[in-house]
């Protein structure tokens, strides 16, 4: 993994973090994200307009499909993971869509974008999700609704690696400025949670006057962490982004426990260190 794809998927996984931070921190549903979303819109639209004036990239059919693809996608993998924490735990699909979307990112960049995966590359691979995995709680059969959370979990991870190959080939094959695959999504989000804050404009209206600073961070730092991804799978495959991104947990969970006082330090910084030396022999492979 050359110098500047690790930097920006460590760039990536803090703006990941942060973005995350601050939506547990003011704790909102999909009023928030429509929320968010529209200022994204607002904030990348000079971006957005630069790049096509200046860029002038190529759509044709295939960019536009491609496109089009990927927004359904990340909308399907959004509509999945709220309608799984709904019915499911958090704790279970959670870490089972964050585990699993990494392993089927790295087989689909194998079997459809001709990737090779080393031994050795796929050893640390191993070691961050399963790190991941546990650092999140891990699977605890304990719970009642274990079939449902497993069955949300692993779609919302089945997802998650659609997206990571389709948004990689769309990128770097077919020539599609991140920033635009980016934008496409926040817009489509945008039109699918209408309805919903249409109904809840109290909330919006509240969440804006209350958290203001914060909805601004979250709207600048959701994007730019896929950008940033997105811009590194231009040029570093799929098998070596998809398990370096989930440092992004990593220093969540921290977060969560450094700064939003959750507890349970002790073991997430022995996890953390697991998913560290995994990331070592990813960069070293």
């Amino acid at each position: 993994m050359t110098p500047l794809g690790l930097s920006l998927v460590l760039a990536a996984a803090v703006c990941h973090a942060t973005w995350n931070y601050f939506v547990k921190r003011i704790n909102g549903g999909p009023e928030l994200i429509w929320l968010f979303s529209v200022l994204s819109i607002i904030i990348f639209f000079p971006v957005a307009i630069g790049i096509v004036i200046v860029d002038k990239p190529a759509f044709g059919i295939a960019q536009l499909a491609f496109i089009a693809g990927s927004a359904m996608l990340h909308l399907g993998y959004f509509l999945l993971l709220q309608t799984g924490y709904r019915k499911g735990d958090l704790s279970l699909v959670y870490p089972t869509a964050r585990a699993t979307g990494p392993v089927l990112s790295t087989s689909f960049a194998v079997l459809f974008l001709g990737e090779t995966v080393t031994p050795l590359m796929a050893a640390g691979a191993a070691i961050v999700i399963f790190g991941v995995l546990m650092l999140t709680g891990g699977i605890r059969r304990r719970a009642d609704n274990l079939s449902a959370s497993l069955l949300f979990g692993l779609g919302a991870g089945f997802l998650i690696g659609s997206y990571t190959a389709w948004d990689a080939y769309a990128v770097s094959a077919l020539l599609v400025p991140p920033l635009l695959l980016d934008y496409v999504s926040s817009v489509g989000r945008t039109v699918l949670l209408a309805p919903v804050a249409n109904r809840n404009r109290a909330l919006v209206r509240r969440h804006w006057r209350e958290h203001r600073s914060g909805v601004v961070a979250i709207a600048v730092f959701n994007p730019l962490a896929y950008i940033l991804v997105l811009y590194a799978l231009t040029f570093t495959p799929v098998a070596y982004v998809a398990p370096m991104r989930e440092v992004s947990v990593l220093l969540t969970v921290l977060a969560g426990s450094l700064l939003l006082g959750e507890g349970r330090l002790r073991p997430r910084l022995f996890w953390a260190a697991v998913i560290l030396s995994g990331m070592t022999l990813l960069v070293t492979a």
